[in-house]
């Protein structure tokens, strides 16, 4: 096995054995990087000589990819987009604290689509992203940068964030675990803002384990990030010894398999993992989320109107892309991010702003807010009566570049992450098979808030059931 093919778990346990050190690792990412990521296109920079000086500097660290929006110091943060080349940033966002003092360092930066909107990661300025088992698929988004490296054997593990299912569903067409936290289970400073109300950092590695070991690195209350709770956080690995599914509830939301749309080779996958859940001693429950319809409609008015807000301080002022062609300080403004955001940036921009204007706020916004709570109260009254729900992941595998070109046809394709997103709870795609043809499946298992010790030990034995899901690479 080459270093680069290591888990987090594996390289900890070499670390400490003395059988390689942190250099060893970086060393042999940078080589992958070098004959992979031209065709991947996972990476947007990597900082040989500053990754090659932490690990001299931490030699029993372990690497870590960084989604292009979570800011290192010295380091470029793009969001994927135009609108801040050049700009470097002067601080380290607080995970990225938590990782450096916890045996982690970043190393590399990957790609998204642009502000973290989009589910393929064609939405970047920065260029395009592959499926690492076929070429000619996207990889999912918003994370697609961080599902391809860590599917793709190109890092140990990577962080990504999810806002509607920008985590999960990559992970599911990249054959990998990614895990979105509860709202507020991990801090968000240092992070630049789609939707303040849903963002989050999680996770995306090769096992559940792994992905365990990462958490707990990342969790933690942070004085910067007002939700973040005071409360101790669970040893979420020591937690994993003994994950069994015998005797856990597990809910199978109906609304989530009588879908049209839902691919037939993603239905098949997903009803193998409920079999397997069963033969594993699962009891299989039949609930209902009464207002999963109504979340993709109220997920595309919160989550634009927070991204209108967010998106005002790129002004071509303070950083970023200024425009040359101003004449006045309107004119800068206006010139500057019609110039430096995308097409799907500029779509949100526009649909947030509407609905938080005068005389339709409350017809909107107002009126979302309220079935919001509505779908939350949905999760907490099947989680009184089960322990965990499983359902697809996404509606279909990694589909062709440039397939979906149809916006609402590309947002369809986080129906079944968006629900959970809205209501705060923590949820997790796991590998779960493959089509016909090899392209990977995942499968999603949801959890409560601040229900990750629980999540995780499903998603475990869920793994042990299942077994190591192999997808050949394309390169």
């Amino acid at each position: 096995m080459e270093l680069y093919e290591l888990g987090v778990k594996a390289a900890q346990e070499g670390l400490a054995k003395g059988d390689f050190t942190s250099t060893d690792i970086v060393r042999s990412i940078i080589d992958r990087v070098h004959s992979a990521n031209q065709a991947v296109g996972a990476y947007l920079t990597f900082d040989e000589e500053g990754a090659l000086a932490l690990a001299e500097a931490n030699p029993k660290a372990v690497p870590v990819a960084i989604k292009d929006l979570i800011n290192v110091a010295g380091q470029p943060c793009t969001c994927g987009s135009k609108i801040l080349k050049g700009y470097v940033s002067p601080y380290d966002a607080t995970v990225v604290k938590n990782l450096k003092a916890n045996g982690f360092i970043p190393a590399g930066r990957v790609n998204m689509d642009e502000f973290a909107m989009g589910s393929s990661t064609e939405n970047s300025a920065l260029g395009v992203t592959r499926n690492p088992f076929d070429l000619s698929r996207v990889p999912g988004g918003s994370s697609g940068g961080s599902a391809a490296a860590v599917g793709g054997n190109l890092c140990i593990a990577a962080l990504g964030t999810d806002t509607g299912g920008s985590i999960r569903q990559p992970a599911s067409f990249c054959n990998c675990v990614g895990i979105k936290p509860s709202y507020g289970r991990v801090s968000r400073f240092g992070v630049t803002a789609f939707a303040s109300s849903l963002d989050q950092v999680g996770p995306m590695a090769k096992s559940v384990e792994d992905a365990a070991i990462v958490l707990k690195a990342l969790a933690g209350h942070d004085e910067m990030d007002g939700t973040t709770p005071r409360d101790p956080v669970p040893d979420y690995v020591a937690m994993l010894d003994g994950a069994s599914l015998k005797g856990v509830k597990i809910g199978l939301p109906k609304e989530y398999f009588d879908v049209a749309g839902l691919d037939p080779e993603v239905k098949r996958v997903t009803d193998e993992a409920v079999k397997r859940c069963a033969a594993a001693g699962a009891e299989l429950v039949e609930v209902s989320l009464p207002h999963t319809e109504y979340a993709m409609a109220v997920y595309y008015i919160i989550a634009p109107a927070e991204a209108s807000a967010n998106l005002a301080r790129f002004d071509g002022v303070r950083y970023g892309h200024r425009s040359e062609k101003a004449s006045d300080v309107l004119s800068l403004y206006m010139k500057s991010r019609a110039e430096g955001f995308g097409a799907e940036v500029k779509r949100r921009i526009i649909m947030g702003t509407y609905v938080l204007s005068s005389g339709y706020y409350d017809a909107y916004y107002g009126r979302a807010q309220k079935v919001r709570t509505l779908i939350k109260r949905d999760f907490d009254e099947v989680f009184s009566k089960v322990d965990a729900l499983l359902t697809p992941c996404a509606p279909t595998p990694a589909f062709k570049l440039g397939e979906l070109q149809d916006p609402l046809t590309m947002y369809l394709n986080d129906l079944f992450t968006i629900p959970s997103a809205l209501a705060g709870v923590c949820a997790a795609s796991v590998p779960s098979g493959a089509t016909s043809s090899g392209l990977p499946v995942g499968v999603q298992f949801i959890c409560g808030g601040f229900e990750e010790a629980k999540l995780l030990q499903v998603c475990k034995a869920f793994e042990e059931a299942t077994g190591a899901v192999t997808c050949r690479l394309a390169f």
